[in-house]
This record gives structure tokens, sequence and C-alpha cells, in this order.
């Protein structure tokens, strides 16, 4: 059974240039590279990069890009799933230990168990898992359509929905549907208090409370609007309202604050105020410092074996096609 072993990553190179934005650059095209990033990157390589987005519009950018090399600015899973759509193509991650605590919370052999326990369901999983789990689904889905992917689904067929509890609760919720649930969860979503977010909404009662469905269902409760990173950007500029409270990663203020400027952004408390425990410790691995590095020695490089690519591949092709 392939497990998603991360292996150590060794960067050691001349001091970099002054101006890495434009060493960057110039090794983008040295390289016909791309630079893919998702909203919870720091903000210097959301700046830079060639696009941004969630789950899903990451998976779509590398199924359809031309570049030779993929420089992915997030965490493991998301360059596996790079490497996945394009096994030719070189896909360099910044920091190889930058992996996910929810993928994490799903261990290949226990899944595989899961699974065979419950032989005539259909499996759904939420791309925040390893390569090894999505091999063992059906389709793949992520924040921003796994509503819609459900729906398509047959209702007569029954569905393990993995590995994030929270957001098959929500799906559950939204569908109708009963969904066996992997009882997985993101780390950074489970670190918001209530208590404190219901303060601050007394605090600012003129301030929207907005939230990403990996949340638990109690804070979700307190929402005006709930949706994936993509979602929630939208929604901000749609929205008259000029202050909002926002319960996801904090890296996705900075895309906020550059779309609607005139708008106020005040990100959801952690249990510990005195910490910043929502910021995602895997995401905030990657720096531009390391970025340019990769590039630089064109390592580390996303590998996995082609038998576990293949099984992988067809879950996200689905997923893929069922979100046109």
């Amino acid at each position: 059974m392939f497990t998603n072993v991360l292996p150590k990553t060794t960067l050691e190179l001349e001091y970099p240039p002054k101006d890495l934005f434009e060493a960057i650059e110039d090794l983008k095209q040295e390289l016909n590279a791309v630079i893919l990033a998702h909203y919870y990157q720091e903000p210097d390589i959301q700046d830079i990069a060639d696009y941004l987005g969630d789950s899903l519009g990451l998976s779509q950018q590398a199924a359809a890009t031309d570049a030779d090399v993929i420089v992915f600015a997030g965490v493991h899973f998301m360059a596996e799933t790079a490497k996945i759509l394009n096994p030719n193509k070189l896909v360099l991650l910044p920091d190889l230990n930058a992996g996910c605590s929810l993928a994490d919370s799903c261990p290949p052999q226990e899944f595989a168990a899961f699974k065979a326990a419950h032989p005539d369901h259909l499996v759904v999983s939420y791309i925040n898992c390893s390569a090894a789990i999505k091999a063992m689904s059906d389709i793949i889905c992520t924040s921003s359509n796994s509503v819609k992917i459900v729906n398509q689904i047959p209702k007569d067929q029954p569905i393990i929905f993995a590995p994030d509890k929270n957001l098959g609760r929500y799906v559950m919720e939204q569908t109708g549907r009963e969904l066996v649930l992997w009882e997985g969860s993101c780390i950074v979503h489970e670190t918001f208090s209530e208590k404190k977010i219901v303060e601050l909404k007394i605090q600012h009662p003129e301030a929207e409370f907005i939230a990403h469905p990996e949340c638990e269902p109690p804070l979700l409760r307190h929402a005006s609007y709930i949706g994936s990173t993509t979602g929630l950007l939208k929604y901000i500029q749609q929205s008259s309202t000029e202050k909002f409270i926002v319960a996801t990663e904090p890296g996705i203020i900075h895309q906020m604050q550059k779309r609607a400027p005139q708008k106020n952004f005040i990100p959801a408390p952690g249990m510990d105020s005195n910490c910043a425990c929502n910021e995602c410790p895997h995401m905030r691995l990657n720096t531009l410092e390391k970025l340019y590095l990769a590039m630089k020695q064109k390592t580390p490089e996303i590998t996995m074996p082609e038998d576990i690519r293949v099984a992988a591949l067809r879950p996200i092709q689905r997923m893929l096609e069922l979100s046109v």
C-alpha cells in the first residue's frame, strides 16, 4: 500500500538575489514555468502567482497549462494533484513538508478497511486528501463543487464522503442526502471559538459573519454566508455590507482587501486569541525565498508510483467533467 510520506527538504544555494520578484520572473521565462498559488499563501507569493485560486480552480489550471514546469505554492496534496494531471511535467513544491492536517487524518490503510466495510458505497473524496486516498475514490470534489457533485449522483446510491466530516455534514444539510462520513477535520477550521465570534458579532453588529464549510456546525449556524474561498471572495465583492468577520485561513484577507479596498475584514478569532493559530502552519512553510530556490534547483519535485497516479486520475477527471 502506498503511503504518503513527505520527504525532508534540504534546499541550500547561494544567497538569493535582492529582487526576488525579478529573479523569479526570469526563472519563469527560462523554465517555461507557471506558478499556481492557493489563497492561503503569504501575500508576496499571492502577488507573484500566475494563477491564484481555490482547490477547484487550481486543479482546472493544472489540467489546462502548457507550461513545462508547474511550481505549486500550496500544500502537498495540491501539488500531487497537479502531478496526477501532468505526469510528464516537472512539478515543484517549495517545501515538501507543507502537508495538510486534513489529509493526514485519513491514513490509506485505515481508509481501505473503512471502504471495505461499505462495499456498495460510492466514494466521494474531498480533494484535500493524499494521492493514495484519491486512488481509492470514485469522484473527487472540492468545497466549491461538493454539493453540485453529490446532487448529480442517483439518490438510491449510498455514498461514503471523506475525509472532512464538517464539509460532509454541510453537504448532507444542503442536499438532504445521508452520507457515511469519515471522521477527519482541518486544524485551522476547528480552532475557531464560537464564543469569541458571538462576542465579535455583538461588538460589530453591522458586520456579516462569513465562513468556510470546513468549520464546525455550531459555528456555521451563525454565518450569513457559507462558501469556498472563491465563494467568500465573490460574496464580499457583491454584498453591500462594509464589514465582515471571516472564518477561514486569514491568508484570504489579502485578496479580499485587494478586491474590495473600501471594506473592512476581521479574521475570526481562535480559542487562543494570543496566537496565530488560525494560520495554516503547513501553508506558511512556503516562502518567496523557497519558491525561488525550488525553481533555481528544480527541486523538491513531486513524484509518485504510476499505478497510484493512474488510479487517482480517474476520480479527478470525473470531478472536472461534473464541474462544467
